[in-house]
């Protein structure tokens, strides 16, 4: 069984720490991956700190990137020595896997959240004496020199491009822009806001930049991220500490409101206002996690009057193996800058990176392996 160093959360609040792991061999459609870097999702700290469901000991991490170290009998598309970039995991056998739509795996939330081991419960992880330990998280829980990935999961990317700057493309990157160009798909003419200029909502900014909307609006409450948010295309920011976004919209638009809104803080004042702003027949893409059992209340009678669209958007409604690969092409071709979004952090100090994380200090930290 191979062996390695990871971050193990022990329970609820407690911090990260380096530990000796053994993983199980790579199964038939599996690859072992040795993790050159690894970026922190808001979704990593919910987990730790309790607010999104997921058992615990475990070892987090869904932003993986590295060399395949070796495959399984049945593993046909990928090769030891290649590069590739670990998003989440889907079964590939049910209905909607098989209509190419993976983010509605009728397994996703075992698979990726709140499984911690393979679908059929055996283990990929255990501690260094044998003791239990929770893995499989977004298919690879990648906090770890090594992980453990399913063929699906892995996604094959050039050799030789910075890790560290490759690693948010399978989670945050991947949601944002997918929920921009996979989902809301703005028109000429369209106004779209982005609510929290975190790593999400500036991935959601940047792609937003490659379509033809004209008006791309940035809300967020810290200055630093606004002025972030200006420099990567926002044709305006709204500080939400002293403006009323719903009233600052409106103005931007001459009262009409946005075609599009996309709620990425988790906030649920936030998402309240992204409805709010909308145009009449405007959608608001949701993609913020609040704690499990958050509840938002909506003005019915509003609903019927303006018709708009709430979309729940999971992974930006990704095909990974077809869209992650063009996202890469876009960063090589200067068109998608997402090196502005993230700060480096050695393995060693994940805990300092996480903290730096909570505190909104960066915006998009990410772990270099050793």
């Amino acid at each position: 069984m191979p062996s390695a160093t990871a971050a193990v959360v022990r329970g609820p609040g407690q911090p990260f720490t380096l530990e000796p792991v053994r993983l199980d061999d790579p199964r038939p459609d599996e690859v072992l991956v040795r993790i050159a870097a690894a970026g922190i999702c808001h979704t990593d700290l919910s987990v730790r700190a309790g607010h999104t469901p997921g058992p615990l000991p475990a070892v987090l991490g869904h932003e993986g990137v590295g060399t395949v170290e070796a495959v399984g009998g049945a593993v046909t598309r990928l090769t030891v020595g290649q590069t590739v970039l670990l998003t989440f995991a889907s079964c590939g056998r049910c209905p909607e896997c098989r209509a190419g739509r993976p983010v509605r795996c009728a397994h996703w939330p075992r698979l990726n959240l709140f499984g911690g081991s393979r679908a059929d419960g055996s283990a990929t992880l255990a501690g260094a004496d044998g003791s239990p330990l929770h893995g499989h998280f977004f298919g690879q829980s990648s906090f770890a020199t090594l992980a453990l990935a399913t063929e699906r999961n892995a996604i094959p990317v050039p050799a030789g491009l910075p890790a560290e700057l490759l690693a948010p493309f399978g989670c945050g990157v991947q949601t944002g822009a997918g929920a921009v160009l996979n989902v809301l798909r703005p028109e000429p003419g369209d106004t779209l806001v982005v609510f929290g200029a975190g790593a999400v909502g500036l991935s959601a900014l940047l792609a937003a930049r490659l379509t033809p909307a004209t008006r791309l609006v940035a809300v967020d409450v810290r200055p630093e991220r606004l002025l972030l948010a200006r420099e990567l295309g926002a044709t305006e920011v709204v500080d939400a500490r002293t403006e009323d976004p719903v009233a600052a919209v409106a103005e931007l638009t001459g009262g009409r409101g946005a075609e599009h809104t996309l709620e990425t803080s988790g906030q649920l004042g936030a998402l309240d206002a992204a409805v709010r702003a909308l145009a009449v027949g405007g959608t608001c893409a949701v993609v913020g996690a609040p704690p499990t059992g958050s509840r938002l209340a909506l003005d019915v009678p509003a609903l019927l009057d303006r018709v708009p669209r709430i979309v729940g958007v999971n992974q930006g409604a990704s095909r990974p193996g077809r869209f992650l690969p063009a996202l890469v092409d876009l960063y090589l071709a200067g068109r998608l800058p997402v090196d502005r979004l993230v700060r480096t952090f050695p393995f060693a100090e994940v805990e300092r990176a996480a903290t730096a994380a909570a505190a909104g200090e960066v915006v998009k930290p990410v772990l270099v392996m050793p």
